[in-house]
Parts: structure tokens; sequence; C-alpha cells
């Protein structure tokens, strides 16, 4: 295994990240779609990109055991101290997405919210959907959440190279302020985000490589596994290629 590259997202949104991505009722639909495809009794999930567990948690309400790989110690430690409130069947585990094995196979590999996008290299990207083939049992299935490429540049930068635009979220003077760059020739897009919460800033930025539902499927053929369903958000409403957001699902051969 490779040294572990931990890029400082962690760092950087720890301490609201689970304002922006929140549990609960917001999972729910996700952690509805990645149960209806467990394939039931005792087969393990593996989680690439855990964080601090807002899918992986409920999830192992219903599925059992997750094992939630994260280059992150801070999301690690967050997803250990929730852990350590309501103990449940999932594993921490602090390593690097890219080539992290064991030896054991696993019914549902998933890889949701951009993670697979925040490596900027396809033969990177190539790694993470290889070492998930490799993990999964026979007839097992991988799914991957992350962002529609057509969505940020003509929806969210409105065909712009860069613009900038506020969300705000519950709470007295609290929102999210992001500056948007993306670079068209290469693919990269930059965000540059300042947290307010009741008067008070953080900053944060993070980059992401505007990957294409064909790389992926790519991806996952150069793999071995089959591409079974896209969808444009967890609903499973088809893709369209206006959503933010693309699901996949793929399934390894049944004769492994």
């Amino acid at each position: 295994m490779t040294e572990i590259a931990d890029i400082g997202y962690g760092r950087q949104f720890v301490d609201f990240y689970d304002r922006l991505f929140p549990g609960g009722a917001a999972a729910e639909p996700a952690v509805g779609y990645l149960a209806a495809l467990h394939p039931g009794g005792d087969a393990p999930t593996l989680e690439f990109g855990v964080g601090t567990g807002r899918i992986a948690l409920p999830l192992a309400d219903r599925v059992g055991e997750i094992v939630g790989v994260d280059s992150s110690p801070e999301m690690l430690d967050a997803l250990r101290a929730q852990l350590a409130d309501r103990p449940r069947p999932v594993t921490p585990v602090h390593g690097d997405v890219r080539d992290w094995a064991d030896d054991r196979r696993y019914g549902l590999v998933y890889c949701v919210c951009g993670t697979l996008s925040m490596l900027l290299d396809p033969q990177e990207q190539q790694r993470v959907v290889t070492a998930a083939a490799a993990r999964l049992a026979p007839g097992g299935t991988l799914v991957v959440e992350t962002h529609n490429p057509e969505f940020a540049l003509a929806v969210l930068n409105q065909g712009r190279a860069r613009d900038s635009f506020f969300v705000p979220y519950p709470g007295p003077d609290t929102g999210l302020l992001s500056y948007s760059t993306i670079d068209v020739q290469n693919g990269i897009w930059h965000l540059a985000h300042i947290w307010i919460e009741q008067g008070r800033s953080r900053i944060a930025t993070e980059l992401s490589r505007l990957t294409t539902p064909d790389e992926i499927d790519g991806y996952a053929e150069q793999a071995g596994l089959v591409p079974v369903a896209r969808h444009g958000d967890w609903a499973g409403n088809d893709f369209t290629g206006v959503e933010p957001m693309y699901v996949t699902v793929y399934r390894a051969p049944g004769d492994k």
C-alpha cells in the first residue's frame, strides 16, 4: 500500500461538515437506496470515504457490519466519537482508497458525495474503482455518486469560468458563501468556501475533477464490472444530464 495521502479536507471541514451535509432525514434517501442494494444475510459492506459516518451509521442499523475507509484522521475521530456515544457495527479505518485492500469480500461497496472526484488524476480514479471491484463478492454491487460536470458549469457557474453564490442554512446568520472557478480545459473545479454561523466564519477550499459518467463507466469496465443503473438522485429518478449529482450502480460477475 502507498503512503496514505491526506489532502487536508478533514482538517478544514470537520468542524462544520455535518452542517453542510446533515444526516437524519436528509441522508435517508441515500441510506434507503443503498440498503435496498445490500444482498442481505451477514455480507459486510465497505464505504470508501466514510467521513463522519453520515451514511454508514444509519446504514449499519439496517444492513449490519460496515468497514469505513478514509484518509482524514479528523473525520475518523468524529466518527469514533459518535460510535462511542452509540455503538454500531461500523469499523473506521485510516486508509488510502486508491489501493485499499484486505482479505474479505463485500456484498456492497459504495463511494459517494463526490469522493471519487476529489482525486484529480484519471489514473488514480481508476485505481479506486479497481480496488473497490477487487473487494466485491461474486455478484456484489458497487455504487458511485459524484458531481455532474454539466450542472457545475451551466447551472452553478452559469456558463462562466468564475462565479460566486450564497446558500443560507437553518439558524440565525448562517450560510455558505462559495467562490467557484472551473478550469474547463483541464476539467478541474476549485471551490473556496466561507462558512458563516452566528457572526463567526471559517474558510475552507476544495479541488475536484469534473468526472463524466462515460469516464466512470470506463473505469468500471476495465475493473471487470457490469453497469446496472444510473440515476439523477437517490430517489431513483432517471439521470437527464441537468442534475447536480449522479449515481451509478455496477455489479461484479457472479462467478468470481
